[in-house]
């Protein structure tokens, strides 16, 4: 279970969040909506510990992640997949490279045939053939690159997997084809899930539950039909936005 309680954090005079409350079920998939520039990579990067908050506490399986100690911050995200917003690949390395780099016990990652096995795996989760593993991020395209980081993120086994835009910069043939996938491992994979996203589509195909984020708070957290029927002026602002001025790149 991840817990989120009074979370605050700024950068400069920029209040980033403000006192969020938020929280993920064992087992659920929840989408965190909100406009470009509202502190959705933010929070979720609190969640393994790559940002720090400046007020309030944030919980992984009751584990204050801000208080863990070097080792013990290791070991957490050795349960947490990272699927970055651009990939994040390794331009210099292979495939196969790339998604072994995911696999985070040591033993495992230096037995060849665990890391072959492990590797074709992965691919096949994410409905990549098996020659792809000889390919570089380079020859790959934008959505083929985003499967790869997210079999990267499943390498390990992790328990969690936190989604920074999967769907970012993509078609809509491509997105839906990642929104099948997050929705594909949460059922095979049992991981809990949490998909930062500004695509509404997206979320509801995807989502248990959502949580909108606007001025560094978390304005509504709950169900699909609660988000349909709230009367909230930023929620019916956000779902009624107009998406025909949106640019997707190949």
């Amino acid at each position: 279970m991840i817990e989120i309680r009074g979370l605050s954090k700024r950068f400069g005079d920029q209040i980033v969040l403000d006192g969020v409350d938020f929280e993920v079920l064992d087992g659920e998939t929840v989408a965190l909506l909100g406009p470009s520039g509202t502190g959705k990579s933010v929070l979720l990067k609190h969640i393994n510990g790559l940002i720090r908050p400046d007020a309030g506490r944030v919980l992984v399986d009751g584990l204050d992640v801000a208080h863990l100690k070097r080792r013990e911050l290791s070991a957490l995200r050795t349960k947490i997949g990272y699927v970055f917003q651009n990939g994040a690949l390794f331009d210099s390395m292979t495939v196969y490279e790339n998604i072994r780099f995911g696999i985070a016990d040591m033993d495992q990652y230096n037995d060849a045939d665990y890391c072959q096995e492990r590797v074709l795996r992965c691919l096949e989760l994410v409905n990549l053939q098996a020659d792809v593993a000889k390919k570089y991020p380079a020859e790959l395209s934008g959505g083929m690159r985003k499967r790869v980081g997210i079999a990267r993120a499943i390498a390990g086994q992790p328990k969690y997997l936190l989604y920074d835009e999967p769907t970012s910069g993509l078609d809509p043939v491509n997105a839906d084809i990642i929104d099948n996938l997050v929705t594909r491992l949460a059922d095979e994979l049992g991981v809990t899930s949490v998909t930062v996203t500004h695509d509404v589509r997206g979320a509801f195909r995807v989502a248990d539950r959502l949580a909108l984020l606007t001025d560094g708070k978390v304005v509504l957290e709950g169900t699909k039909a609660e988000f349909s029927q709230s009367t909230n002026p930023s929620v019916r602002a956000f779902l009624e936005r107009d998406f025909e001025n949106t640019t997707f790149a190949a």
